[in-house]
């Protein structure tokens, strides 16, 4: 079977089916409103990925609450803004109705930002900090996903994505690190209790089987005691608790997992390779396998970090380059077992109508990501995110940020 076979292939999740191997990584872009909805800028952008005919659409991190929050202007699922995400989710499924959309859930915890929202942590980790939860803040937050997931289903979501990766809340209580004797912290049995807790809430709030219920999750965060390690200060890598999550989480009614590593802030480069260690990619390959070894027949296995791979000029060695590009390595990944989609997140910036050009014979218009990560640095700087190289207004405003941060800091020096 060649490649272009493979991807375009249809798969089921739960009781849906999705057109196609491809899956839109939520990536968040900092371009809501003030009250934390959509704008049409963001419903560009989804509009896009809906025409450009991805197979399944993850909803970047929307948070739960207006209190903690990584970015200014970031989506917020409370209930203010149900009427504006039902308007948001009619748009995208008046043009193609068959196309699963879930948002990812998500509360920033210690990657709160400071300057506009209230940063909380559950053990100071350094570099951060933050105002100690309680047992009792963390119940309300429970709560507050649980409330956002009803908001979600109303609103016409096909389900839902809790996001346990790259260093937010999920992760901080998770993480062995979390050693601090309360309710949720110390033992596996306290710190899993958050994230088994949270997924019966949320069957119960929804109580719908085609709502789908899945978790992007980083296996392995990358530092002593983050996910993935052999205690709260062990550089070690020990998978036991990461597995046990995935199967706890399957057994209270998950049935997709995005496979991911590392942590936002901490080891960004197991998260996503960065222009001149394209490599590390594929270090998720092994992870993804690792992961659809241990979960149930049927439970779909999404990888991650498909986007160094390119076409066939990328920057990978040792490789003859037609074996090396994303769409032969996405399908050999598929065909041997390793996973059942491929995730695009930077390259669904550099090209939202990737899926679509590869079916209508279209591959030489594709345009790929070079990596550059000016996208990133847009996020950072709090300005809304878009691919610098190939989309004329986040060129523009990209100049306008370095000009702006160059300005500041000739007057630092």
């Amino acid at each position: 079977m060649g490649y272009k076979e493979t991807l375009l292939s249809p798969i089921k999740i739960g009781g849906l089916t999705c057109q196609n191997r491809f899956f839109a990584q939520p990536m968040e872009c900092v371009d809501s409103d003030a009250e934390g909805n959509p704008t049409e800028m963001t419903l560009q952008r989804y509009e896009n990925l809906y025409k450009g005919k991805f197979g399944f659409v993850d909803l970047e991190a929307i948070t739960v609450t207006n209190e903690s929050r990584a970015r200014k202007t970031q989506l917020e699922i409370m209930p203010r803004n149900e009427k504006a995400l039902t308007k948001f989710i009619r748009s995208l499924k008046e043009i193609d109705p068959d196309i699963p959309i879930v948002f990812q859930l998500t509360h920033s915890g210690e990657i709160s930002e400071p300057e506009f929202s209230r940063r909380v942590t559950v053990k100071p980790l350094p570099g951060f900090g933050g105002d100690l939860l309680t047992d009792e803040d963390v119940d309300k937050i429970i709560d507050e996903f649980a409330e956002s997931a009803r908001i979600a289903q109303a609103a016409g979501a096909d389900g839902i994505d809790l996001k346990f990766c790259h260093g937010y809340l999920g992760s901080q209580i998770l993480r062995p690190y979390n050693d601090r004797k309360w309710k949720y912290g110390g033992s596996w049995e306290n710190r899993s209790r958050f994230a088994y807790d949270l997924m019966e809430r949320i069957q119960r709030a929804t109580n719908d089987k085609n709502f789908i219920l899945g978790s992007k999750l980083s296996l392995w965060e990358g530092f002593p005691g983050g996910c993935g390690s052999a205690g709260p200060d062990s550089p070690l890598m020990d998978l036991t608790e990461s597995l046990d999550l995935v199967k706890g989480l399957e057994a209270r009614g998950a049935c997709y997992f995005v496979e991911s590593l590392g942590n936002v802030h901490a080891t960004m480069n197991f998260m996503e390779a960065v222009q001149d260690e394209p490599y590390l990619s594929y270090l998720h390959f092994y992870f993804a396998n690792l992961l659809k070894q241990n979960v149930k027949p049927g439970t779909v296995v999404i990888g991650s970090s498909f986007s160094p791979f390119r076409g066939k000029k990328n920057k990978l060695l040792a490789v003859e380059p037609e074996k090396s590009s994303m769409f032969a390595v996405g399908a050999r990944c598929i065909e041997d077992g390793m996973m059942d989609m491929i995730g695009l997140g930077r390259q669904s910036f550099a090209d939202p109508f990737t899926p679509r050009k590869l079916e209508e014979g279209r591959e030489d218009e594709i345009t790929y990501c070079t990596q550059c990560m000016n996208c990133e640095e847009l996020m950072l700087r709090q300005k809304p995110v878009g691919c610098v190289l190939y989309n004329k207004p986040y060129t523009e405003l990209f100049r306008e940020v370095r000009r702006e941060y160059g300005k500041l800091a000739e007057l630092h020096t």
